[in-house]
């Protein structure tokens, strides 16, 4: 199955979106998918307010720390994992992802799930 497909089945099967995508990449992770879900639990729903980032990018951003950190700083790519999924899904903050104040929903979750497995791969 697709990583992308398979971040989405986690997210409709007790997951939020920052977990799905830790859980994706669990085969590659040294962590185990309970740690990934510890870890990833209280970032669903922009933190749990719908005030902060998305939970599938959070996630996407712990990804790609757990995969690359190697001592050396990476914020030049986070910089770049965050601008594509902002290009790909019109915002990075829930509220805004999801239209709670403007009625106009930029990026479902499904979405965004997806869009944040397809950037840090």
């Amino acid at each position: 199955m697709d990583k992308k497909e398979l971040a989405v089945e986690y997210k409709h099967n007790g997951h939020n979106c920052c977990q799905a995508v830790l859980c994706t990449f669990a085969d590659e992770l040294d962590l185990s998918m309970e740690e990934l879900d510890k870890m990833g639990a209280g970032f669903g729903v922009g933190m749990g307010c719908m005030e902060a980032t998305c939970g599938a990018l959070c996630g996407a951003q712990m990804v790609l720390g757990l995969k690359t950190f190697k001592g050396m700083p990476i914020i030049r790519n986070a910089a770049v994992l965050h601008n594509e999924f902002k290009a790909k899904c019109g915002a990075t903050i829930c509220k805004e992802l999801k239209g709670r104040d403007t009625g106009v929903v930029l990026c479902e979750c499904d979405d965004c799930v997806r869009h944040a497995v397809e950037v840090v791969q």
